[in-house]
């Protein structure tokens, strides 16, 4: 049996380096083919044919993690809050949404793209514009959202909860006091999942805000771009360099906008635990 273990912790191990050297692998490989091609006409410049820029494509992907961010998120965080705590898990109302959203989950991508342009797109009558582009977004990144939240709700220890109650707490003050803190590192998670599957998104745009990479859209009615439909459109357009320094710079912004959800979600849970004490 010892060997046994000892077998599995060293392809445990094993399997641990393979993904850190493919991770590795993929980041080397974009920083040393992009980074020599970043400059500042490329990011902020103004386009021109022979020289196109990315600012279009940099305000259409934070416009759209903004505004997708802005719709899933509390409803995402509220409907897990509902299930969690108001229904106690249970019931077969809790288990229809478990598998409406985990199937919701794996849907392919570009069936919600399909979905955007027929609703959004054509029914609407908005053509190809951000708005219809960011809602479609939302509605695809809210199923992990609303599981990833719920299973992180029931893994704080039912003790806060009863401690609080006996102490007086309401249920809506223990909530947001006791339970949403001790849960927020699995929140932010689920977040950062989901902002990081809006920003590499492709398949949703293209039917939803086209690729409109010539100038930056002046209202969310308009069309637009987004780093990732930059990539494929030089790589399509016989522009790998300008497609590789777009890999780079779609790597930063994630880097950043990660970094940026684990620090909002440390300051509400250090502010929340001082409102507390």
């Amino acid at each position: 049996m010892r060997k046994l273990y000892s077998a599995l912790k060293y392809v445990c191990i094993a399997c641990l380096a393979i993904s850190l050297i493919a991770l590795v692998a993929v980041v080397a490989y974009v920083l040393i083919n992009g980074i020599g091609n970043l400059s500042f006409n490329l990011v902020f410049g103004e386009y021109k044919p022979d020289a196109p820029t990315l600012l279009p494509a940099l305000v259409g992907t934070l416009e759209l993690v903004a505004i997708a961010a802005i719709i899933a998120v509390p409803i995402g965080i509220a409907s897990a809050i509902f299930l969690v705590e108001y229904t106690n898990n249970k019931g077969k109302f809790v288990k229809i949404v478990g598998i409406a959203t985990e199937t919701l989950a794996g849907i392919p991508s570009i069936v919600y793209g399909l979905f955007g342009y027929l609703i959004f797109v054509v029914a609407f009558g908005w053509g190809y514009s951000l708005l219809g582009g960011a809602i479609t977004l939302a509605i695809m990144i809210l199923p992990t959202i609303v599981r990833s939240t719920q299973e992180s709700l029931l893994s704080v220890q039912g003790g806060l909860r009863e401690g609080a109650y006996a102490l007086g707490t309401s249920k809506v003050r223990t909530i947001f006091k006791i339970v949403l803190p001790s849960a927020a590192g699995g929140i932010v998670t689920a977040i950062i999942l989901a902002i990081g599957r809006v920003v590499s998104e492709s398949a949703v745009l293209i039917l939803t805000i086209g690729m409109v990479v010539n100038k930056v859209p002046e209202t969310l009615m308009a069309p637009g771009t987004s780093l990732a439909l930059d990539i494929y459109y030089f790589a399509n357009h016989g522009r790998p360099d300008e497609a590789a320094a777009t890999a780079v710079v779609l790597l930063i912004l994630v880097m950043l906008l990660n970094l940026l959800a684990g620090w909002i979600g440390n300051l509400i849970k250090k502010s929340t635990y001082g409102d507390a004490k």
